[in-house]
């Protein structure tokens, strides 16, 4: 059985940092693009972040760029999300994602590009 299982979510105060996990098992997902996206109340889902499966490049959102870094461990089968800077607009459930692709993080950003998604895991920033 496949699945991706996020941790590393909770509260944090504004300006704070959390590091999200997405551990996958049932295959390998060294050769898929990975992707973090969230969905906040009230709000669509949407793209956060992606990474190819190399790792050798990533995309961002124009809100999260500068502040979060998403890198990967194939030999782990685990991609991360590095938030820095948190503020009360992060505030979501995040949910990682891979795609069946050996490509570049660019072209992404779009949810039905995903194959496999996890049940997400929330971060919570107070203001």
């Amino acid at each position: 059985q496949v699945q991706l299982v996020e941790s590393g979510g909770g509260l944090v105060q504004a300006g704070g940092s959390l590091r999200l996990s997405c551990a996958a098992s049932g295959r390998s997902f060294s050769s898929c693009v990975r992707g973090w996206f969230r969905q906040a109340p009230g709000k669509e889902r949407e793209f956060v972040a992606s990474i190819s499966w190399s790792g050798g490049s990533s995309d961002y959102a124009g809100s999260v760029k500068g502040r979060f870094t998403i890198s990967r461990d194939n030999a782990k089968n685990t991609v991360y999300l590095q938030m820095n800077s948190l503020n009360p607009e992060d505030t979501a459930l995040y949910t990682c994602a891979a795609a069946v692709s050996r490509s570049s993080a660019l072209g992404y950003r779009e949810l039905w590009r995903y194959n496999y998604w996890g049940q997400g895991t929330q971060v919570t920033v107070s203001s």
